[in-house]
């Protein structure tokens, strides 16, 4: 059995530390969504602008770049072991830049997912491009794609509709990276906004369901997920990480934390709107057996 990290008393946020390459093979449980944001192999000294000041951009050993052939071997490794972790008709969301973004739609292809949707996120708020030598990087991509071509997906196509202002909801998203009240518990380096994670979540999972997260984090994932509602099982290997998720899970605990992250989330309050009964938690009475590969 494979020992948590760090379990929320509710059950319903699940932090495993270790390598998803050896821990994704040793359970046998199927999610109904996946969020991964893997390495984009782009730490090779570049520097950046964070807060007026240049910076270096180095995340760290494990983002440090690597061949061509060694990332999409990476690639198809965790997204085989990924599609194996799905639902027949669940769906699995990638992250990226043009960096490994292509490796990434090479390999869902080869492994016969079926991309719906290649999500172009337009930073408002994106750093200076230094060198003035050419555009200012002010994007990054999110792929969807469901792992049957036969089995249909969920898809909230009313809710989306309703967050647009009752307009079909496009693939190209204008949403700010992380603000400051994301960060009290220190931040990842790469670490995503709690907007878009929560705009996938209520895109493509009902009330109740359980969410993977294999490259984990600082488990946005994690923390969206139970702000809206659904379970989470998140793999971190770095064990540092792991601390700053699990502060994250119990600041919260504190239900005026709660409620005030979900007041400063644009799309769940216009979900809110639309669906007035939308249930705090919905894990209530959940325990260890619904993730029977967890021991206590």
């Amino acid at each position: 059995m494979i020992k948590p990290y760090y379990r929320s008393s509710d059950h319903a946020f699940n932090l495993v530390c270790g390598d998803t390459f050896e821990l994704l093979p040793q359970f046998d449980f199927k999610f109904d969504m996946i969020f991964a944001d893997p390495p984009y192999f782009l730490s090779n000294g570049g520097i950046s602008v964070q807060s007026g000041q240049i910076v270096c951009v180095d995340k760290g050993a494990w983002d440090k770049g690597v061949s061509s052939e060694e990332i999409n071997g990476f690639n198809l490794k965790w997204l085989s072991l990924c599609r194996e972790k799905l639902k027949d008709k669940g769906t699995i969301w990638i992250s990226g830049t043009y960096h490994n973004i292509f490796s990434v739609a090479n390999a869902l292809t080869e492994l016969d997912y079926k991309i719906l949707n290649v999500i172009t996120w337009v930073k408002t708020n994106p750093p200076p491009n230094i060198s003035c030598r050419y555009f200012t990087y002010s994007t990054e991509f999110v792929i969807w794609a469901r792992k049957s071509k036969k089995v249909p997906h969920y898809y909230n196509y009313e809710m989306m509709k309703h967050i647009n202002g009752g307009k079909q909801m496009t693939d190209v998203w204008r949403l700010p990276a992380i603000a400051p009240w994301e960060k009290t518990c220190t931040k990842h380096p790469t670490q995503k906004p709690l907007g878009l994670l929560s705009r996938i979540i209520l895109a493509s999972t009902e009330q109740g369901a359980w969410i993977l997260d294999p490259f984990a984090g600082s488990s946005t994932t994690g923390i969206a997920a139970n702000l809206l509602g659904r379970r989470f099982l998140g793999i971190e290997r770095e064990e540092e990480f792991a601390a700053i998720s699990k502060a994250r899970r119990e600041e919260i605990e504190n239900l005026h934390t709660f409620l005030t992250y979900r007041k400063k989330i644009s799309d769940i309050v216009k979900a809110d709107e639309a669906q007035t009964e939308l249930s705090v938690c919905c894990c209530e009475g959940d325990n260890v057996e619904s993730l029977p590969f967890l021991s206590e």
